[in-house]
């Protein structure tokens, strides 16, 4: 059984050894083919099975399963086998909301009632790298504005779901998980550390990290070596599907399920959106009693982006599930639909755009991760090094998403979706500028300049629907990107959590100019009769009630462009293409309890900062 070893397998306590016989098993003598005998590197082949031992307990089954999933899949991709082979594609059920109906308005309310009973997932296992950041992903500011960073800008939703949803009793502490990597870890923390946990109380917050899994080197599965040191195996991240084993293993979920909470919401770690989107689908889940509900947008046909599509077999099964464009309109010509995937009336496909933002009922959740150990459906994409499809270009992994959770579910699990606007609910940043540059014209951007104009549209749009006049937009061409400039207005989440929130904070006509800058930094903060064109920064405390009357002109903040090539700037700005020169501004900051109105500020010269 040791023969491969030789004298080595005496170096091994019996756990040890019982792995190393299971790897012998399955193929995997190569591993251990150059080993010299006891004596000699004995360090290293102790981080080796150490190695061995954390590969086999972070994957569900262990690295058997691992193996005998890897030669499953790799056998079907050599085969070419198509996945949905016996499938065919429907429209599944869901709802399509339109933001400040009637009908939205009433899902927004029950979803701020329903999150005392939520739990917050965060995949945050990225670096900036691809975006030209070197940070992680979370650290990068949503808008330059504040400055305000997407780690930040979702616990202060959070905190604001949380105090909204208490209606003045105890609040429920809602706990938020960041699922983080090797990559990540230890920066998250330092993040969150060094910046007091953003308002969250540090108990509130878990960190669960990613591990890897080992890379393959063929089609039969063998693990593969790293060139430059036989005794490690080369490892690759495995996906955010870990996140559901992940939760499953740490216990975590019997801790909510036994507090009473009953929701659990998975999001990525950049779209500075998001949040403006979570109220109502969360009270379109609680109303419909979705088990699952997928976060969606309207999507053109063909679009680069993956459709919510329900998938019946032949044989009665049936699922609700992500299927990527490249494979949608092939699937849908295969199944009696000669053109395909193609705009319905309205101008939009009829399968909605996925956004990988999940909602789902805890207790159906934790009876199929008991029944699959948390597994995801995996695939393989292994890059050949011809047609024969006998060798590969490099080592390839095991990789699973978690939006394929649902693939395992029964039929009678009820799958759903909601769709809302992307204007409102998707502006992620993910493209580098150069990338983006390069992209269609009329297609997204999704990049770091697409997506702080994104915050800006909405906001605009958003202020406009509820009475102020808000001037249109310039189109302005940055980091080769062609976008729409609209007046900088950021607010907090607990100044305009909900439509029905802002819409009490408007009050009479108020005028914002195309140039202008408005931050809302406070709760109650009323903006009425107010004409603003320049700069206006309103910083107060919970319990100052402030007016924001009056006119307010001053020459503001100008927006100039900086060259994504240039150095001497910030990482933060090159990737936008754009920096703000604060060359005058009105600043109100309130410290103290009391009622005070704007008005009382000199709206001429540089008014920086004057504190009440």
């Amino acid at each position: 059984m040791a023969s491969t070893l030789g004298d080595n397998f005496s170096l091994l306590s019996p756990k040890q050894q019982e792995l190393v016989k299971m790897l012998l098993d399955n193929g995997q003598e190569h591993v251990f083919r150059d080993w010299p005998g006891p004596g000699v590197d004995d360090d290293k082949k102790k981080a080796f099975i150490d190695q061995v031992t954390r590969l086999d307990s972070s994957y569900p089954g262990g690295l058997q399963a691992y193996i005998k999933n890897a030669k499953q899949l790799l056998a079907d991709s050599k085969a070419g086998k198509n996945p949905f082979d016996g499938f065919t594609p429907s429209v599944p059920t869901g709802e399509t909301l339109t933001f400040a109906d009637e009908n939205f308005i009433k899902y927004e309310e029950a979803g701020v009632q329903e999150a005392q009973k939520a739990a917050f997932v965060l995949v945050a296992g990225g670096l900036g790298e691809r975006l030209g950041y070197s940070g992680i992903k979370v650290a990068l500011p949503a808008e330059t504005t504040t400055g305000t960073c997407f780690l930040q800008h979702y616990i202060e939703y959070i905190l604001a779901l949380q105090e909204a949803s208490s209606q003045g009793k105890n609040q429920t502490q809602i706990p938020f998980v960041i699922m983080t990597s090797d990559d990540t870890h230890g920066r998250t923390l330092e993040l969150l550390e060094s910046n007091s946990y953003f308002g969250m109380q540090p108990k509130q917050v878990t960190l669960l990290k990613q591990e890897k899994v080992a890379c393959l080197e063929d089609n039969d599965a063998r693990l593969a070596l790293d060139p430059q040191n036989k005794y490690q195996i080369q490892t690759k991240p495995h996906g955010h599907g870990d996140v559901h084993s992940l939760l499953y293993s740490s216990g975590i979920l019997k801790v909510w399920n036994d507090a009473g909470l009953k929701w659990v919401l998975f999001f990525q770690d950049t779209n500075g959106l998001l949040f403006k989107a979570i109220p109502s689908a969360l009270g379109v889940s609680a109303t419909k009693q979705y088990h699952v509900n997928s976060l969606a947008v309207p999507r053109k046909a063909k679009e680069a982006i993956g459709g919510i599509t329900k998938l019946t077999h032949s044989d009665g099964r049936s699922m609700v599930i992500n299927v990527e464009y490249n494979q949608l309109d092939p699937l849908l010509r295969a199944s009696g639909y000669p053109d395909g995937d193609v705009n319905a009336e309205n101008g939009y496909s009829p399968f909605p755009g996925n956004i990988n933002q999940l909602i789902l009922e805890l207790g159906p959740y934790i009876e199929e991760l008991s029944r699959t150990g948390g597994a995801i459906k995996e695939f393989v994409n292994p890059k050949y090094k011809d047609a024969r499809k006998n060798e590969f270009k490099s080592s390839t992994r095991l990789e699973c998403m978690m939006q394929d959770y649902p693939k395992t579910l029964p039929p009678s699990a009820r799958v759903g979706f909601t769709v809302m606007d992307a204007w409102l609910a998707y502006a992620p940043v993910k493209n580098n500028a150069e990338d983006a540059a390069k992209v269609p014209k009329g297609n997204p951007y999704h990049s770091a300049t697409s997506g702080e104009m994104s915050i800006y549209r909405a906001n605009s749009r958003i202020l406009k629907q509820v009475g102020v006049q808000v001037a249109d937009p310039v189109v302005q061409v940055l980091n080769g990107q062609e976008v729409e400039v609209w007046p900088r207005i950021t607010w907090k989440p607990k100044w305009g959590l909900t439509y029905s929130r802002i819409k009490s904070k408007v009050r009479g006509k108020s005028s914002i100019s195309q140039r202008s800058t408005l931050a809302i930094k406070g709760q109650n903060i009323f903006i009425e009769n107010l004409s603003l064109d320049g700069a206006l920064i309103i910083d107060a405390v919970d319990n100052a009630e402030v007016n924001a009357s009056g006119s307010v002109q001053n020459k503001g903040w100008t927006l100039e462009t900086v060259d994504h090539k240039d150095s001497k700037e910030p990482e933060v700005l090159r990737i936008r293409g754009f920096k703000f020169n604060k060359v005058d501004q009105l600043e109100a900051k309130y410290t103290e309890p009391g009622n005070w109105n704007i008005s009382e500020y000199p709206s001429f010269g540089s008014s920086k900062f004057r504190a009440r």
